[in-house]
């Protein structure tokens, strides 16, 4: 029988997100994100102010979380922090700071993977949500990665395709940036192509063999593609903006498809969850839904909130390492880049 006193608060400060959350069990309490508005007039993530950020907004970031889940600090069972992949400076704000309280509160301290976190957001108990059973495929898209994971079981995950060069999320946001649209401009690529046609345009699909993905020539091949037509009419993209998007995230999306479609045969698992920032992408949400009626795969889509950076992800990944107590002393260290 499950302990009903099991309280994780679970610290996410990998890259411009400072979020908190508490966990009952397998329950989310509160989940709590603080933005950085000050990178949109860089154009990206600016990794110094990122980490200046983080230090402003931990304190009351989980000050929100406790206050919002209603418990005290000293109810908590143990902290669970990310220990990786994301910016080293960014990275150490939240684990120093989760080490520090641990410490004061002498309970458990629970490192965890980032990417894992994305695929284990499924478990957490959402009213109107189901899990998956294992084994299943997971389709891990993100501005910093690009994964077809075999997971088996929780701590059991295999990757078996990923991305050679640039990631599905840069490949959005550079393909923004050459139409002239502000950072992040993934977000703002999907709200265009709602309004446009997706075969306006063809791009050519790199030629990857297996299960591994490309996006570096597909990057060249847009930005060659907007100069020649720029050079025929300068006002090429502000008459065509949303057909342009539309046939972008078309093509990513076959890419994506493509790949998931080979991996079901190889493995014959049917069961496919994603996660990830860019599985907020509505295209690649009704796509993978569509599957189940094509293909008769079951398909797996997280609570939006769960998609981005959040700490409820990693909160999940803390409480299954808790029932195994696969704790962590002060020692433990962040990591820019981290394996399963």
């Amino acid at each position: 029988m499950q302990n009903p006193e099991v309280f994780i608060l679970a610290i996410e400060s990998s890259c411009d997100d400072t979020a908190a959350a508490i966990l009952q069990n397998d329950k989310v309490l509160s989940n709590v994100v603080a933005n950085q508005l000050i990178h949109t007039q860089y154009g990206g993530v600016v990794p110094e102010l990122a980490s200046r950020a983080h230090q402003q907004n931990i304190v009351p970031v989980i000050d929100a979380a406790l206050r919002k889940a209603k418990i005290q600090k000293e109810q908590l069972s143990a902290i669970a922090f990310t220990q990786g992949p994301g910016l080293m400076g960014s990275l150490l704000v939240g684990s120093s700071f989760a080490k520090s309280l641990a410490l004061a509160l002498k309970i458990p301290l629970i490192a965890v993977n980032h990417m894992h976190a994305h695929i284990l957001a499924h478990f957490i108990d959402e009213e109107g949500f189901e899990k998956p059973t294992f084994p299943f495929l997971a389709l891990t898209i993100s501005g910093g990665h690009t994964q077809i994971v075999r997971v088996n079981d929780f701590f059991d995950l295999k990757i078996i395709g990923e991305t050679t060069d640039d990631a599905v999320g840069e490949a959005f946001d550079k393909s923004a940036k050459i139409l002239g649209l502000p950072y992040p401009g993934g977000p703002l690529i999907d709200k265009h192509a709602q309004l446009g046609n997706p075969k306006a345009f063809a791009f050519t699909k790199p030629k990857v063999p297996g299960l591994d993905f490309s996006f570096s020539g597909l990057k060249t091949a847009i930005l060659y593609f907007i100069q020649k037509k720029k050079l025929e009419n300068p006002n090429f993209i502000e008459g065509n903006l949303d057909d342009i998007c539309a046939s972008i995230q078309f093509t990513i999306i076959e890419i994506l498809m493509d790949k998931l479609k080979l991996a079901v045969k190889e493995t014959g698992i049917k069961q496919i969850a994603i996660g990830g920032g860019v599985s907020a992408n509505s295209g690649i949400r009704k796509t993978l839904k569509e599957t189940e009626n094509k293909y008769g795969w079951k398909t797996f889509i997280p609570k939006f909130e769960y998609t981005t950076d959040n700490a409820a992800m990693i909160g999940i990944v803390g409480y299954q390492k808790f029932l195994t107590e696969n704790f962590e002393t002060s020692s433990v260290v962040s990591k820019a880049r981290i394996q399963f």
